[in-house]
């Protein structure tokens, strides 16, 4: 099944949902960057909650970037998306192993540490909007959850969970953004926080297969859900060999010259796909006309 994400609302306005199923975009990212099971699963989270994240933005050339800094062996990681469900990410550090959790489960927290969130929403004005808080527990759903209500003052529940196959692929990915509106009244609000707290995992609802539909349906079916919107999302990176010919001519001729004289091809790398654009004396010297 392909990937995609749901927009829903419910309680008559009062309250706007988003579902994801992100497997194929989990496992592109992860063959892409070759990353480990935690690793994995902690860009398969962020990945996820950004994809979702930008479709909340209004315009075609909007971008979301959200980068994780932690002082744990991950280092952090970056993730950009677009409003018309594109996504791409990269790990600082993509073959770290730690041993399973308390719960034994895989332990993104201790590979990410403490740190900070930067959330930056480009949107073609002068200057970007960046949002920036502290890590709470580096297990990105509780992260992003803290973000939206003290960078946005929005009330959300984020949800976000990965599945690896034995093989250490992507088995299921996927998640959730809940968030009230300002006019919700307290009745709403109460029946939401216990649907909420009965979903103690993600993961365990995409092992049991549960769609996007089924999600919402089971957090906000009591509240009048109505699914407004059905789009694709995937793994895309727009870099190419022509983008990557016009940054280099924008570096200084100097450097450009010293880079020819040295008489070797170079070797560019998309740090978001691990593309690897090879550039021969030639065609650096054609660049430098």
């Amino acid at each position: 099944m392909a990937d995609y994400m749901i927009r829903a609302t419910a309680a008559e306005g009062q309250i706007r949902a988003f579902a994801v199923t992100s497997k194929e975009l989990v496992e592109e990212a992860r063959k892409r960057h070759n990353t480990s099971p935690i690793v994995t699963a902690a860009l398969g989270r962020l990945m996820s909650g950004a994809v979702m994240m930008g479709s909340m933005m209004k315009g075609e050339k909007d971008l979301l970037t959200i980068r994780v800094n932690g002082d744990g062996p991950m280092r952090g990681m970056t993730v950009t998306a677009d409003a018309a469900g594109n996504v791409k990410g990269y790990p600082f550090v993509p073959d770290v192993v730690l041993p399973a959790n308390a719960l034994g489960k895989l332990d993104v927290a201790g590979a990410i540490g403490a740190g900070n969130m930067s959330v930056i929403k480009d949107m073609g004005l002068k200057e970007p909007y960046i949002g920036q808080t502290a890590l709470q527990t580096g297990e990105i759903a509780e992260d992003l959850t803290y973000y939206f209500a003290v960078s946005e003052q929005v009330p959300s529940a984020v949800g976000l969970g990965v599945l690896m196959n034995k093989e250490n692929t992507v088995e299921q990915a996927g998640g959730f953004i809940i968030q009230l509106m300002p006019f919700a009244e307290e009745e709403v609000i109460e029946k939401l926080e216990k649907k909420v707290a009965e979903v103690t995992s993600v993961t365990s609802l995409l092992a049991q297969g549960y769609n996007p539909e089924m999600i919402l349906q089971k957090l906000l079916g009591n509240l009048g859900l109505e699914i407004t919107e059905n789009m694709p999302v995937r793994f895309y990176c727009g870099c190419s060999k022509e983008r990557v010919t016009k940054a280099l001519a924008s570096i200084s001729r100097a450097e450009l010259d010293e880079i020819i004289k040295d008489g070797k091809p170079i070797e560019v790398n998309c740090d978001f796909c691990n593309m690897h654009y090879t550039f021969d004396i030639d065609e650096l010297k054609e660049i430098g006309k």
